[in-house]
Parts: C-alpha cells; structure tokens; sequence
C-alpha cells in the first residue's frame, strides 16, 4: 500500500528530481500547502499573500523506499538552517517544512532533525519546520516535472546558490 510525505525545500522545481529518481518513488507532483486560500495558483503563492508554501507530495512505496529514506534525501537538497526561505528563493512560500502526514511520520521526522543537529554538519541550528499536513493544492501543469520539461531553466535555478550549497555541506555524505 502507498504512502505519502510532502517536503518543502524552496522552489518546487528543485525538490522533484531528487525523489522522482529514486527506486520505489510513485509519484512526485509539485504544489502548494499550509495556506489559507483553497486551489491558489501559482501566481497568488507568489505574492506572499495565501500563507502556502511551495512543496512536493511524494507517493512511495514502503516496502521499497522508506520515509526515513525520504528525509534523509530531503534534508540533501536544503538548507535547513535558513527559515526565511531557500537560496535565492525567500519568503515563507519557499520555508523549508515536513508536513507529516501521521504520528510514526512525526516521531522519524523529528528523530532525523535532532540527528542532523548532532552531527555537527551545520554550526547553526537546524531550523526546519515539522507540521501537521494540511490539504495539498497541485501546481498549474506547466510546474510539474519542471526539470524535464524545462532543463535550461532548471539548471539556472539549480546554480542560484543551492548546487554550491549542496556540494560544500553534502558531498563527503554522497560519497561514502
């Protein structure tokens, strides 16, 4: 049976081909959630005005991949030290946030978040929002799978300071 975690790291278009190509991954669609407009496009996410925050909800198979597996690849592709947004990407619609989906979520949410404040990775703190989900809104159809439909643009988004980022803080952890 399918489950589903939903991850915000900042842009939407980043956060889908890390977990699209992963063994066990369903489905990874980009939205919108944590607000208080229901169906908001993305122009309305954009103003800053609908309390959403742009994230992905992930459909996996358990048996497969599991959602610590999950976190663990989430927290590679932010910076969880930045509460004001990722990147160049800044506002609370890009906050990093796991939305956690049921109460075994939220207890190896947080068990990951204070492991990755134990080991030493980041001076600061880990600054990570983990809240209760809230009905997930998808992206117009022109926002999903961005990076296959978009890779020139992708890529200019990738090198807006979160490739750099990436490779100084996880690359010794992509190696091993």
């Amino acid at each position: 049976m399918s489950e589903t975690a939903i991850f915000a790291g900042g842009c939407f278009w980043c956060m889908v081909k890390p977990f699209d190509q992963m063994p066990g991954i369903e489905k990874v669609v980009s939205g919108y959630t944590g607000g208080h407009v229901p169906n908001p496009t993305y122009q309305q996410v954009a103003s800053h005005k609908t309390g959403h925050t742009e994230a992905v909800e992930i459909t996996f198979d358990p048996k497969i991949i599991s959602y610590n597996d999950l976190l663990n690849i989430y927290w590679h592709q932010t910076d969880p030290t930045d509460a004001s947004g990722q990147f160049q990407d800044r506002g609370d619609s890009y906050r990093p946030v796991i939305f956690v989906n049921s109460p075994e979520q939220r207890k190896e949410a947080e068990a990951s978040k204070k492991a990755l404040q134990a080991s030493g990775e980041f001076d600061a703190p880990i600054v990570t929002q983990i809240e209760d989900s809230q009905p997930f809104y998808p992206a117009e159809e022109e926002h999903q799978d961005f990076y296959k439909k978009n890779p020139l643009r992708y890529q200019i988004e990738e090198m807006g300071g979160r490739e750099q980022f990436l490779k100084q803080h996880w690359q010794k952890d992509q190696q091993k």
